[in-house]
């Protein structure tokens, strides 16, 4: 695995950040620009399983949430790499990596800190598509 850090600037409240990450409707819209078609199914809570799935293939990773200060920051830990909508396990690709965001809010900007364990052969695409998942989280945040 290869941990990787990400930020932005978002002039918008850390509330609001928070809610463009994680409501469903936003969430399907940003997230769709690193794995298309992907969502999210759980509820967040800390010591909760959420699942990232994706409505194309089906693939996803089960999660837990480790770690969740609703606003602030909220740690995964990815548990299992799973295929058929969660149903079933698959090759271990994500299992036992982490992903993080943490939100901190000066002056009514917002500054997002993106960390995530991505496998080595997919290093360059998520260099390339994070970003462009930041930036559409910037301008839905900043609506």
């Amino acid at each position: 695995m290869k941990n990787m850090e990400f930020s932005i600037e978002i002039h918008a409240s850390k509330d609001k950040v928070w809610a463009t990450l994680w409501d469903d409707a936003t969430f399907r819209d940003w997230a769709s620009l690193i794995d298309e078609g992907t969502y999210m199914k759980g509820i967040m809570t800390e010591g909760n399983e959420i699942q990232f799935l994706s409505s194309l293939n089906g693939y996803g990773v089960t999660s837990l949430i480790a770690k969740l200060s609703p606003n602030e920051y909220v740690l995964f830990r990815h548990n299992a790499d799973t295929k058929e909508s969660g149903q079933q396990e698959r090759e271990k690709e994500w299992t036992g990596g982490t992903e993080s965001y943490s939100l901190s809010e000066k002056n009514g900007v917002t500054t997002l800190i993106v960390k995530i364990d991505v496998p080595q052969e997919q290093e360059e695409t998520f260099r390339i598509r994070i970003p462009e998942a930041l930036e559409r989280i910037k301008t839905l945040a900043e609506k």
